[in-house]
């Protein structure tokens, strides 16, 4: 044989065997079906959603540059400016006007110019203010406007910005201070000196408008767990109007149900015998109340969602299709998640869809906890959006994005995959039926829904906020709250304003309301209010008149004016409310979408209390109002450190205005009362606490579009269920086998903090 043979021989056996390898690792499964396959074909926008596009950070540090050049003033970075400092607190996307944009989106009118929105703090100056600029154009600014007075109708007092990290650092630092001068109480009382004691602010700050002068709470702090559950009993007042931090004060202490001067004067009556001291043990990491370690070695992995051939979803920038959905989203530091130019099937049924605010209130007998009343937006929803954990947060395979910021510093900060996109399966028939009658089949859809999620931390609570799309062309909000409940020192009669959930730990109740802005835009503009309800009619039977029949028929209404279309908190709504179109569907019916609200909110403020017209929001969990571009908000970030004299006050919208075939927004109130108690512990869990609302279609379309959906199952009793060409589910076992390849897990989300 000679090696030419050889050769050939060689050649031969080692193709067979490539071939061989190849069949047995493809053996029971067919490749075509572990393809991803294609996405949907959109319709083109060639850039539209950018309109509302989250400022980049090239873009902010090209305004942060211009301000520092433009304005004739020295401005301070604002992570180490002091009160009687200038500088920039916020930039933000200034969201340009409705009408610029709709003449952009849909007359094919020129793009509005971007501009940013500037919030400086102006300390250094004969009359401290906070004024608001707006700069553009962007990505080159050449101007600037003071937009204050436009806006708010005056000048913004400088008491009313909210309270910087720096500031929060210099109280500290009197705390500590302040807090040496009790040590042998200290001791005594929490194994401390003080240093190693957690403090937290309280809000707002003070009875009347100027004030600022806030009530800290300290507990033991134990690394790695919530030292919100482990208050030692003291709580501190400090003033801290002044501009110059010399002369901030501590104005009055609290210990466990008494009042004192100074932390002198605590120590006097401790080292004279006439405090009663509740003597605490120094928590430790593996007993605290507050730890979350788990307590057992992991278990079996539970079951894990997955895509085998890709996501059926398309993110392009800050653009989302899916299965005929189209949704333009983004992030407001202040405000949290914000959403534009909803549209399904190529029509647009939401212009804007934001959270606007988020109010924790609550009850106890110490002072930090019955004075606080949070409004999450002045503390920045969206800023601490932080990075989510994948596979916990939201599923392993989800798509997460970036979110930028800029917010008490000169520089932009980045909160890594702080927002997430998945479809997720509910394992429910969005529709179904087994027909067991004439002729037999099973006809069904699965519930599939697009979601859109971030999670913000603010302090101790986690509010995880749901905006979900589904194939029958209903969306629905939701939020989940979960994280550390707040806590008081457990004395006297504090069982009446919660439960006791350790040692010396009152759980306090409180409730917590969401407000939301939704600007429909039902097939246009121009849209009214409909209301239906349900009411009884007693007649005799026609067909012997012999008898009486309790009959229900349909109660139809049409609200013409805005104080019709304000419903108080808690009381009864109609059943059916839409906002609907002047123009008909096939079976001549407006063409609408209904609100649906799900809430179990606990009691608003009492309107004579002077602080309410500050979260005056609360009083309705519904109201319409007239779309005005000179109402963007409900509520401002001012109003949590001056509620007395609100810098927006919601109720003012209201004013009767004709709402018949007129731009309209619903302004939607979501909450629930919260007593906590020993489950809640060491957290919150979300099950029961979840409430939103839904927008769904109402004789928007001439039938169910989900009939459309690719993803339809139907076979009947004379068609093999089995054949993967008749049944779509018959495919799953092959299709399950394309299991994705999961990349390595990563967290990133301390290095911002």
């Amino acid at each position: 044989m000679n090696m030419k043979t050889v050769l050939i021989l060689l050649g031969l056996a080692l193709a067979t065997i490539f071939a061989l390898v190849c069949v047995l690792l493809t053996r029971g499964r067919a490749p075509s079906t572990c393809q991803h396959l294609p996405l949907e074909q959109e319709d083109t926008e060639d850039g539209q959603s950018l309109v509302f596009a989250d400022l980049t950070p090239e873009e902010m540090v090209q305004v942060v540059q211009y301000l520092q050049g433009n304005l004739g003033v020295q401005l301070v970075d604002a992570s180490r400016a002091k009160p009687s400092d200038n500088c920039i607190a916020s930039v933000d996307l200034q969201v340009p006007a409705k009408a610029e944009v709709l003449r952009f989106l849909d007359g094919g009118g020129a793009r509005p110019t971007r501009e940013a929105l500037a919030v400086l703090y102006f300390g250094n100056q004969p009359d401290p203010n906070v004024t608001e600029y707006v700069v553009g154009p962007l990505p080159t600014p050449a101007y600037h406007r003071d937009v204050t007075v436009q806006k708010y109708g005056g000048k913004v007092p400088y008491h009313r910005r909210p309270v910087t990290g720096k500031e929060y650092m210099d109280i500290n630092a009197l705390i500590q201070r302040e807090l040496k001068k009790a040590p042998q109480f200290l001791t005594t009382c929490c194994e401390s000196d003080g240093t190693d004691l957690a403090i937290l602010t309280t809000a707002p700050r003070g009875f009347n408008s100027g004030d600022r002068t806030t009530w800290f709470v300290l507990f033991h702090n134990v690394a790695g767990t919530g030292y919100y559950l482990s208050p030692v009993g003291l709580e501190v007042l400090v003033e801290h109007r002044d501009l110059h931090v010399s002369r901030w004060q501590l104005r009055k202490v609290f210990y466990n149900g008494r009042y004192f001067a100074s932390t002198e004067d605590l120590e006097q009556e401790f080292l004279a015998r006439t405090l009663e001291v509740v003597r605490l043990k120094k928590p430790q990491a593996d007993a605290v109340l507050g730890s979350m370690r788990p307590r057992h070695s992991p278990d079996s992995l539970g079951p894990l969602q997955i895509e085998p051939q890709g996501p059926r979803y398309n993110v392009r920038g800050n653009r989302i299709t899916y299965q005929g959905w189209s949704i333009t989203f983004g992030m407001n530091p202040n405000s949290g998640p914000r959403l534009f130019d909803i549209r399904y099937r190529g029509e647009r049924i939401v212009y804007e869809l934001s959270l606007q605010e988020a109010l924790a209130l609550y009850g106890s007998n110490c002072p930090g906890g019955m004075s606080t009343r949070y409004l999450d937006g002045s503390f920045g929803i969206g800023r601490f959006a932080y990075e989510l954990v994948q596979g916990l947060d939201c599923p392993y395979t989800a798509t997460y994005v970036d979110r930028h910021y800029l917010a008490e510093s000169d520089t932009p900060k980045t909160n890594q995959n702080s927002l997430c996109i998945f479809e997720h399966d509910s394992a429910l028939p969005l529709r179904r039926h087994f027909s067991d009658s004439q002729s037999f089949y099973y006809g069904g859809l699965r519930k599939n829904t697009l979601i859109i999620r971030t999670i913000s931390t603010l302090i101790n609570y986690d509010y995880i906020w749901d905006f979900m799309f589904y194939g029958s062309g209903a969306m629905e909000v939701r939020v989940h709250p979960t994280g550390y409940i707040s806590t008081s020192f457990l004395h006297g009669e504090g069982t009446n304003y919660g439960n006791r959930v350790g040692p010396h730990t009152l759980g306090t109740m409180h409730l917590h309301h969401m407000h939301y802005k939704v600007d429909l835009d039902v097939d246009g503009q121009l849209n009214f209010l409909e209301t239906q309800d349900m009411e009884y009619e007693i007649i005799k039977d026609p067909w012997s008149t012999q008898n009486t029949i309790e009959r229900p028929y349909l109660r139809r209404k049409r609200l013409e004016r805005e104080d019709e279309a304000a419903f108080p908190l808690n009381a009864p709504m109609p059943h059916y409310l839409s906002f609907a179109s002047p123009n008909p569907n096939k079976w001549g019916h407006p063409r609408s979408y209904r609100i649906q609200i799900i809430s179990f909110a606990g009691k608003h403020l009492p309107i004579n209390s002077s602080m309410e017209r500050s979260v005056s929001w609360g009083r309705y969990q519904l109201a319409v109002t007239r779309r005005k571009e000179e109402e963007p908000t409900s509520t401002s970030i001012y109003n949590q450190n001056d509620p007395w004299t609100p810098t927006v006050a919601f109720t003012d919208f209201i004013n009767n205005e004709t709402i018949t075939n007129e731009d309209l927004v619903a302004w939607i109130s979501v909450g629930f009362l919260h007593v906590p108690h020993a489950e809640d512990v060491p957290n919150t869990v979300a099950v029961g606490n979840s409430v939103g609302f839904f927008l769904r279609p109402y004789n928007y379309f001439d039938k169910d579009p989900s009939v459309d959906s690719p993803g339809s199952v139907y076979f009947s009793s004379e068609q093999d269920a089995r054949a993967c060409g008749t049944n779509p589910l018959a495919c799953l076992p092959t299709t399950a086998a394309c299991a994705p390849h999961l990349p390595p897990f990563h967290f990133g989300g301390f290095l911002n903090l």
